[in-house]
């Protein structure tokens, strides 16, 4: 299969790109788009033979669930079973947004999108090409994140088009995704609501919207047994093909270890280290100490570093505060161990 890669306004969608991505969604193929998160994979998610070709795309075992996109709060609405009042209030202060809402799902969603669970997540994005494309396809789009299953996620066409180029139909190409993370997911289907994925929107947002205290899991939690609720809750998820060892310090240390023994180590630190502190054989980068900019180009410098033909990848964890929570949820699953 050709994967077509259509260059497209990230401000101002040029319709006749639209058109072309609604068409192919329309027939039951996959589109990778951009999102103020990270990039999704779009598949008409009441058609479940179009639902099929994501999870075969990415290589996604049927148990977890995708995210449902629509385009507002009424096509949501009718999506879901019930709608409780947590989910009216959050989806007022923070739809269009980078936050999921799971709801007892309607009896139009076929299974495959709710990995066999009752419930379902939806979110209205806020990215001018994502919201665009659900109007003009006129469609509710299942769309996890456009990469091969458990592999790091996609915030630029480059990066799907490595992961998934003879695997889908189409890549709309609008430059770099900002908000670096996926989205926040809670549960909403009882009271207090339930935290399933740390993302963009924080805890004392959530809570402030509530007016109640949220259940807040550790970073890297996994289920009991039973179907998933929400996608990124695996074990393993977000992770680079080689090994991952995170750090309680600045990596330094570990990184001297490791290029001792002769592998070839990638380094990613908080802030810039003194220059020629590390072994010159090191691939070094470094990501900003504050929390919205380190989440904007984490997957980004990720990628970079798997490029660059390293053995092992050593991170240094930032700061274990709430800002930083929803990064070391992905940094702890990415250097979790292939099961």
């Amino acid at each position: 299969m050709l994967t077509q890669r259509l260059t497209i306004d990230c401000d101002s969608p040029q319709p006749e790109i639209l058109a072309r991505a609604a068409a192919v969604l329309r027939g039951g193929g996959v589109v990778a788009f951009p999102t103020e998160t990270v990039y999704g994979l779009g598949a008409h998610a009441l058609d479940a033979r179009a639902v099929a070709r994501i999870f075969e795309a990415k290589g996604r075992p049927a148990h977890n669930p995708l995210i449902v996109h629509v385009a507002d709060v009424s096509e949501a609405r009718r999506l879901a079973a019930r709608w409780p009042d947590a989910a009216a209030r959050l989806a007022a202060r923070f739809w269009p947004g980078p936050l999921s809402l799971v709801v007892e799902r309607a009896s139009s969603i076929p299974d495959m999108v709710t990995g066999g669970g009752s419930s379902v997540a939806l979110r209205v994005p806020a990215h001018p090409v994502a919201w665009q494309l659900l109007r003009t396809s006129g469609l509710p789009l299942a769309a996890p994140s456009a990469n091969r299953s458990t592999q790091i996620s996609a915030t630029t066409a480059d990066h799907v088009m490595r992961q998934l180029a003879g695997r889908i139909e189409m890549v709309l190409d609008a430059g770099p995704s900002a908000g670096g993370l996926e989205s926040t997911v809670i549960d909403v289907r009882s009271s207090p609501a339930r935290l399933l994925r740390p993302g963009l929107v924080s805890r004392d947002e959530l809570q402030q919207a509530l007016g109640e205290t949220i259940d807040w899991p550790a970073p890297g939690t996994t289920p009991a047994a039973g179907p998933l609720p929400s996608p990124g809750m695996q074990l393993r998820h977000y992770a680079p093909r080689v090994p991952v060892d995170c750090t309680a310090d600045d990596g330094l240390p570990r990184v001297h270890a490791l290029t001792d023994r002769g592998l070839r180590v990638g380094w990613l630190a908080v802030g810039q280290p003194r220059p020629g502190c590390w072994p010159a054989s090191t691939t070094m980068l470094w990501l900003p100490a504050d929390p919205v900019r380190y989440a904007s180009g984490l997957y980004a410098a990720l990628h970079e570093l798997e490029a660059a033909g390293i053995d092992r990848m050593v991170i240094a964890l930032p700061p274990d505060t709430p800002a930083w929570h929803a990064i070391h949820d992905r940094l702890r699953r990415a250097s979790a161990p292939v099961e």
